[in-house]
């Protein structure tokens, strides 16, 4: 948990300005999606999406998709490290400059500083 903080308060994952949203979704659909996709009509389960569904009973989206409230920093941490069942990505799996591409896709929405 430190190692976490650390990272987050720190920013040294910072996203980079050269980011492809574009990619990053395509990379999102590959890596993320099967897991972290929205709930539909029949509440199906999903291994990232139903306990976060779960913990927040509809004060927050499950799906980080409709989320505007993660920060790239966040995401990068739970990305390279990982919590409960969601496993590591090394970047030998997932390189920085993709990272920094699904974060860009995932921070999309979000209202500027």
């Amino acid at each position: 948990m430190r190692a976490i903080l650390a990272v987050v308060l720190t920013g040294i994952a910072s996203t980079s300005a050269a980011a492809d949203v574009g990619r990053g979704e395509r990379l999102y659909g590959q890596w993320c999606q099967g897991c972290h996709d929205r709930l539909g009509p029949t509440r199906e389960t999903m291994p990232g999406t139903t306990p976060l569904d779960a913990r927040y009973q509809g004060t927050r989206p499950a799906a980080l998709v409709d989320r505007n409230d993660l920060t790239p920093e966040f995401i990068k941490v739970f990305v390279r490290q990982g919590i409960s069942f969601m496993p590591t990505f090394r970047k030998t799996e997932l390189s920085d400059a993709e990272l920094d591409d699904i974060v860009a896709f995932l921070v999309r929405k979000q209202p500027t500083k």
